[in-house]
């Protein structure tokens, strides 16, 4: 079964339906979302792409990301990949919105309006080999270093929300006060 995305103005208000691979080939605007799973000591889970993948294989993201399905609301489809990828639900905590535009490999294009999700979680993973070859658990300041040192390791998008969209995804860095 083909996937359908839903595709979006730059207000994401519906305007139609596209399928999964072509707007990626051709850009159209596309609703999606991208999850931050944190433990209790705040560490994040990061994901390695199965290197199947159609786009960005062996590269590491954030914990989940994905499309919802046409007529799926946007949360309801973040937890049905959390299950599909890692084995999990939790409870999730909108957190933004992010667009962009990114050139990938292979002529194809991320054209998407993200709606961003943070969750927290202590338990088994089980991560799915067909999507996932590797996880890892990474502090916020750590892993800030590591895409800082070593970009091409990471997936384009995931290099966007660590060095643009740090503060509202991790939080303050260590030593900055909230200043309201």
């Amino acid at each position: 079964m083909r996937e359908s995305v839903i595709l979006v103005d730059e207000k994401d208000c519906h305007i139609g339906t596209q399928e999964k691979l072509a707007a990626h080939i051709i850009p159209q605007r596309h609703r999606a979302f991208s999850v931050f799973i944190f433990n209790r000591e705040g560490d994040t889970l990061l994901q390695r792409r199965a290197l199947g993948k159609y786009h960005s294989p062996g590269l590491w993201a954030n914990s989940c990301c994905g499309h919802p399905r046409p007529h799926e609301e946007v949360e309801v489809a973040a937890g049905r990949r959390l299950g599909e990828e890692l084995s999990f639900t939790c409870p999730l905590t909108f957190l933004t919105t992010v667009c962009y535009t990114l050139k990938l490999e292979k002529d194809l294009w991320e054209l998407e309006y993200t709606h961003v999700f943070k969750g927290y979680y202590e338990g088994p993973i089980a991560p799915h080999p067909e999507e996932i070859c590797e996880i890892k658990w990474i502090s916020p300041e750590e892993l800030r270093s590591h895409v800082l040192a070593q970009p091409e390791s990471y997936a384009r998008w995931f290099r966007l929300y660590v060095l643009k969209h740090f503060d509202i995804i991790f939080g303050k860095p260590e030593g900055k006060l909230n200043q309201a």
